[in-house]
């Protein structure tokens, strides 16, 4: 394997893995209001937001060790379980 080797990881919405349309989103977005409320509804973008930043940063940082190191695909595996099992 070459040191110009990357990984891609395909950037998806939650959207477009449900495969919601702009109608369908709305209803959703509809229901979530009457479901928790306007005054909920800060808090809950903010702890979304939060968890989406957490995720990004936990992907960045796996992305730099697989680009800093030479893994073949059977240290690939095993770097993954390492990082999962450090973080719980």
């Amino acid at each position: 394997m070459g040191k110009d080797m990357q990984i891609q990881i395909p950037f998806t919405t939650i959207a477009s893995l449900l495969n919601l349309a702009g109608p369908d989103m709305i209803v959703v977005l509809l229901i979530v209001l009457l479901l928790f409320g306007a005054k909920k509804l800060p808090e809950l973008a903010r702890g979304m937001g939060r968890a989406v930043k957490e995720f990004n940063g936990a992907r960045d940082e796996i992305e730099k060790g697989l680009s800093q190191s030479n893994v073949d695909k059977e240290a690939l595996p095993k770097l993954i379980e390492a990082r999962a099992a450090g973080e719980s």
